[in-house]
């Protein structure tokens, strides 16, 4: 088996991948894209990816692949329309960053509805050991006590970050974008109502013709003028132009973003020049990105290939 890595710095240099030469030869590139990755996987039997999409113009001449492994749960980047035509059999991986994405969550919430770079700025500066009380507050900030959590999304993750909100003494409520998601366990609600409702709201859904651009102006101004959005899920379901606009305009209080709409972040994006940290949150799409996340991932991709190697069918979505 020739088995052809195409990003391997999306796993991280940290991270040992040595296991995957037990499946076959494997040939490594530290990042590829659309126009050099048909010659890269010319001859492999098996490709792992990220983000590079699988389609007829990347696929055509590798004759030989038999298997996709995305090294995501997230599977937009694969044309499966061709792949299913192919026969190419496609897995991801689930469930591995389920704990790391909704720490972050709560990371960005803390330190937005906290401004703690204020604070933090305040101290360090040398402003606080200039005043004569022992406190500062000039920035009030909210507990999560009393106030209501809206999810966006309610999988795993989101499920995660529910039950971590009630043990603040949020009141949770969300909204399935899919109208399939039935649990009982927190209050479902509608679109309006999740915006007008919320004091903070979060995004964990994937990225579907419903949820793109789902949160618009026009959504954002239905939200409390006091209201934190955080969005670790996909760029494009927030628009960046609108959200600048909302934050310029005290439509909400604050954003937290770790996905953006083009990624890396393009210098025409707006939000890049807004420079005020209290009221936005920018990462660099590293939700997902612990070191035990990392490890797991890389072994769920070996187990999804052995298994196929092995005539089972391990985590496979081959969607119509």
């Amino acid at each position: 088996m020739k088995i052809v890595l195409l990003e391997r710095n999306s796993l991280g240099p940290d991270i040992d991948v040595s296991c995957y030469e037990k499946l076959g030869v494997v040939k490594m590139y530290p990042v590829s894209d659309v126009n050099n990755t048909p010659e890269r996987i010319q001859d492999a039997d098996i490709i792992i990816v990220n983000k590079v999409p699988m389609n007829e113009k990347t696929l055509k001449d590798a004759n030989s692949v038999k298997l996709i492994c995305v090294t995501a749960t997230g599977v937009d980047n694969i044309d499966f329309t061709y792949t299913n035509q192919r026969g190419i059999v496609v897995t991801n991986v689930k469930d591995y960053c389920t704990a790391a994405v909704a720490q972050h969550t709560f990371a960005m919430a803390f330190y937005l509805i906290e401004h703690l770079r204020h604070y933090d700025d305040y101290v360090k500066t040398g402003v606080y050991a200039n005043q004569p009380r022992f406190s500062n507050f000039d920035l009030p900030f909210f507990e999560l006590s009393g106030k209501t959590w809206g999810i966006i999304g309610m999988g795993n993750i989101g499920r995660n970050v529910a039950q971590t909100a009630k043990s603040f003494g949020c009141n949770v409520i969300f909204y399935s974008a899919s109208g399939q998601n039935t649990s009982t366990d927190y209050e479902r609600v509608e679109f309006d109502d999740l915006l007008a409702k919320s004091d903070v709201i979060s995004i964990h859904s994937p990225l579907t013709d419903r949820t793109k651009n789902l949160i618009d102006l026009d959504a954002m101004k239905k939200m409390k003028r006091s209201a934190v959005l955080i969005n670790v899920a996909r760029g494009p379901i927030v628009n960046d132009e609108d959200l600048y606009t909302a934050l310029t305009e005290n439509i909400i209080a604050a954003a937290g973003l770790d996905v953006l709409g083009k990624e890396p972040i393009s210098k025409e994006n707006p939000l890049g020049s807004f420079m005020d940290s209290n009221k936005l949150l920018i990462t660099p799409h590293l939700a997902w990105a612990s070191t035990e996340a990392r490890i797991r991932l890389v072994d769920e991709i070996f187990r999804n290939a052995s298994a196929f190697l092995n005539g089972e069918e391990r985590n496979v979505v081959n969607l119509a």
